[in-house]
């Protein structure tokens, strides 16, 4: 009976997509890259934002809370998914599409109109903050309801591979926001970019307000799209769920498998692919001091040379499973990720690399005058002087060893055993540290040594910037591996009477809450130990606890029939 009721849909199957059915996997995805295309515009701004919304503290300071107000975005983005996976259930995955496209287009159109804090003062940061968590809701409800609409119109036995281009349009968003503002950069120049000046309005404002553009095409293409056949086939069988979120987690038998996806398969996910992308971008910058020209040109090179992975490892999960692809790439990242990252210092910062080795900074304090430096959320002020000396030291990208002294000595700084002077505050002690590093050998931003580009196609004719490309490429095929065959995984996983809400929730968590606070936390780590590479400790262990449970609890799904497939423990 069982194979009787399967066997028309497996038929069915077999034959190749439908015209219909392409385009609406088209203009799903082309909607999907919109959205994200709006939230990536924040992260890669993220400097300047920090100048134009809290330009009331130091440099420093004003980074970490541009950071923070962008991983507020992700912090939101499970109650979106709870919310709109909630809509999605019960009402359908189009109109919740609409929705949440509406919601995110609109906010981002507002930070481009969004005076500054020299403007406004305190408002202009809360109604960042406001806008940017609002972004993340639309988000939270978008992407479960693109995985679930797509894999619901693919064939059995290649939904993996029609939805890896959901997965793609992830990367398209960054690299989409990655190319409008290097365009924008080298027409309008540095100056005109970030301030304005001789136009007549700052460009960094000018891909948000582009954002209506997108919003208008993309509302256009969603009116467009047909419902989902399984939620119509549900619908028409009266077979909804009344209380979708009771069901998802209020029952033991689906609470299980979510957490079992949330642990078994998204958190590794997450950190790999936040590693790769964000990560990468934020260690190039910030610790390697490569400029924001050429580090957005190296990570958009990248991002075209390995997104071709997503539907390669989308395809590949239909032939040998979801589970060692997923689990595979969480397993090979963990092992590569130090001497990957150690070459990408070698190749983009040589004489950096070369400092660490060769260079010896200690701090020589009593450890009773020393505490806890992690930060992650950057809140906290520093008085004491080996804490402030520590800080300073690492936000400096100086790797330093912590010396214990006697009871009650002063705390002393030695660069090769040369004292260098303690200035009671942070800013004056980077500037000391700076100089004195560039004694021991340290480089300067803006060392001839740094990799530098002077625009996008200038980097095929860098033998430097082709190296450091060549690993950043390799961080993103890992990227594709794992987050390729995501979305097929997760939709196999839950009934479709609960699918858009129980799926949401375990993605977003592990993309909005270990994915998103991964940067702010790795480098609270390297502030915390002094070593620029201690943060991928925080990507490695996860990674491994996915491969580990992944391994043991995690079922194979791509052979599954989404269509009746009831729910693990359902009666039959």
């Amino acid at each position: 009976m069982a194979t009787a009721a399967t066997t028309p849909h497996a038929a069915a199957s077999a034959r190749p997509m439908t015209r219909e059915e392409k385009k609406v996997i088209l203009a799903s995805s082309l909607g999907t890259v919109f959205e994200w295309y709006d939230f990536y515009l924040y992260g890669s701004l993220a400097t300047i934002i920090g100048a134009q919304f809290f330009s009331a503290f130091d440099v420093t300071t004003r980074n970490v809370f541009a950071l923070l107000a962008f991983a507020a975005g992700f912090l939101v983005r499970p109650f979106g998914a709870i919310v709109f996976g909630r809509i999605g259930d019960l009402v359908g995955r189009k109109y919740t599409f609409l929705i949440t496209i509406l919601i995110m287009g609109c906010s981002t159109f507002l930070v481009g109109l969004l005076p500054s804090y020299s403007q406004i003062g305190w408002v202009a940061p809360v109604v960042l903050i406001a806008l940017r968590m609002l972004q993340g809701l639309a988000l939270g409800g978008e992407y479960g309801g693109a995985a679930v609409y797509v894999a619901e119109h693919a064939p059995v036995g290649r939904r993996g591979f029609y939805t890896s281009f959901i997965q793609i349009t992830a990367t398209v968003g960054l690299l989409l926001s990655l190319v409008v503002i290097l365009v924008l950069r080298t027409w309008m120049g540095e100056q005109g970019f970030q301030t304005g000046e001789g136009w007549p309005i700052a460009g960094w404002r000018i891909p948000f307000l582009l954002s209506v553009v997108l919003l208008g095409i993309s509302v256009w293409i969603r009116l467009q799209m047909q419902e989902s056949p399984a939620f119509k086939k549900m619908k028409e069988e009266g077979t909804q769920s009344k209380a979708p979120l009771k069901e998802a987690f209020g029952q033991w038998s689906n609470l299980k498998m979510v957490l079992i996806a949330l642990i078994g398969l998204a958190i590794g996910q997450a950190v790999v692919w936040y590693t790769g992308q964000f990560y990468a971008l934020f260690f190039i910058q910030s610790i390697l001091k490569v400029d924001l020209l050429t580090s957005n040109v190296l990570i958009a090179w990248s991002l075209i040379l390995g997104t071709g992975g997503f539907v390669f490892f989308g395809a590949l999960s239909d032939k040998i499973g979801r589970k060692p692809v997923i689990l595979g790439g969480c397993l090979i990242a963990a092992i590569t990720y130090f001497p990957l990252f150690g070459a990408l210092t070698n190749v983009a910062s040589p004489r950096l690399a070369q400092a660490l080795e060769t260079s010896k900074v200690q701090v020589v304090a009593d450890p009773a005058a020393c505490g806890s430096v992690f930060d992650p959320v950057g809140i906290r002020t520093f008085t004491a002087p080996c804490d402030v000396a520590r800080v300073a030291l690492a936000r400096a990208a100086i790797k330093y060893e912590l010396v214990p002294a006697a009871a009650g000595t002063p705390v002393k700084v030695t660069f090769n055993g040369t004292e260098a002077p303690l200035a009671p505050a942070v800013p004056a002690n980077i500037t000391a540290f700076t100089e004195a590093a560039a004694g021991a050998g340290y480089p300067k931003a803006g060392d001839p040594s740094i990799v530098k580009v002077s625009g996008f196609f200038a980097a095929l004719g860098n033998a430097q910037a082709l190296k450091a490309i060549g690993i950043l490429t390799i961080f993103v095929i890992y990227v594709t591996m794992v987050y390729g065959p995501i979305a097929a995984a997760l939709v196999e996983f839950f009934p479709t009477r609960i699918r858009y809400t129980a799926m949401s929730l375990p993605y977003h968590i592990a993309n909005g809450w270990f994915g998103g606070l991964l940067p702010p936390t790795a480098f609270a780590m390297v502030a915390a130990t002094g070593d620029i590479y201690y943060g991928l400790w925080y990507p490695i262990v996860i990674a491994l606890v996915t491969f580990v449970v992944g391994l043991l609890f995690v079922p194979e799904t791509k052979d599954r029939d989404i269509m009746t497939f009831e729910g693990v423990g359902a009666k039959r």
